[in-house]
């Protein structure tokens, strides 16, 4: 992948970000962490709704079924890992209901929030 084609897709996944995020907070959702990173795994998007932590992976595709297609086992893994370390720096959250979403994210169409997207486990 060149360097253009890199830029083009880190600004379409940003712009994906900033929609998933209206969209969840809309929905009542109240923004924990954005990008949360370790070296163990990565998040786009913490949320919390009542006693549930979300965490969120957002896919930005030029179709809807091309997003929810390139959720691949390895994401899941690193998503899982990060969910982990986030509980373990904030450890108040022990206890809470914990969910794993996806946002799917297409030019000209309106995001699609998949509640409970996958677990841990696959």
């Amino acid at each position: 992948m060149n360097m253009e084609t890199r830029r083009a897709a880190h600004g379409l996944g940003l712009r994906g970000e900033k929609r998933a995020v209206l969209l969840l907070r809309l929905k009542g959702y109240t923004i924990l962490a954005r990008r949360f990173s370790t070296y163990v795994g990565e998040v786009d998007i913490v949320a919390l709704k009542r006693r549930c932590l979300v965490f969120v992976e957002v896919k930005a595709r030029p179709t809807l079924d091309l997003a929810a297609e390139s959720i691949r086992h390895s994401q899941r893994a690193r998503i899982a890992r990060g969910a982990e370390a986030y509980i373990s720096r904030h450890p108040h959250y022990v206890g809470y209901d914990m969910r794993f979403d996806a946002v799917l994210v297409a030019p000209g169409r309106l995001p699609r929030h998949l509640k409970a997207a996958f677990d841990a486990g696959r």
